[in-house]
């Protein structure tokens, strides 16, 4: 999947609270997805809300906040995510399972559009029993 989809995480590291102690604040993936296949296999309709796996050899607990930058195939316009993580893919999973987390979106009507305009963009490709990274 590394040549149809690109993560990158931004930012520098945690804040500093005044005590010293690593504040915690959301961390920033942006995700590119260039082509519709690797989009099928990272998104995951049976989240209400819609939601995508994000390969990522960073750790994370399930529930914490992690923001999305988004880019479709052929879709110039970049979409943020405020989103959480709702499962977590190890290192070294069964099945050769891509080690990553599960994000799903908000419960909000920005999230409703993008789950739309995704599957317009996976269009009958979504009902097909191909594999995914997803559940």
């Amino acid at each position: 999947m590394k040549d149809r989809v690109t993560t990158r995480a931004g930012g520098l590291g945690p804040p500093l609270s005044p005590g010293g102690q690593a504040a915690s604040r959301p961390s920033v993936i942006q995700l590119v997805f260039r082509e519709k296949g690797a989009l099928y296999a990272a998104y995951i309709p049976v989240f209400t809300d819609g939601g995508l796996f994000v390969p990522t050899t960073r750790e994370y607990k399930l529930g914490e906040d992690i923001y999305l930058l988004l880019s479709l195939p052929d879709d110039p316009q970049r979409f943020p995510v405020a989103g959480k993580v709702a499962w977590i893919t190890p290192p070294n999973a069964s099945g050769g399972r891509t080690q990553g987390v599960g994000v799903r979106f908000p419960n909000d009507e920005k999230s409703r559009q993008l789950k739309i305009r995704i599957e317009e963009v996976l269009g009958t490709s979504i009902s097909s029993s191909k594999p995914t990274q997803t559940l």
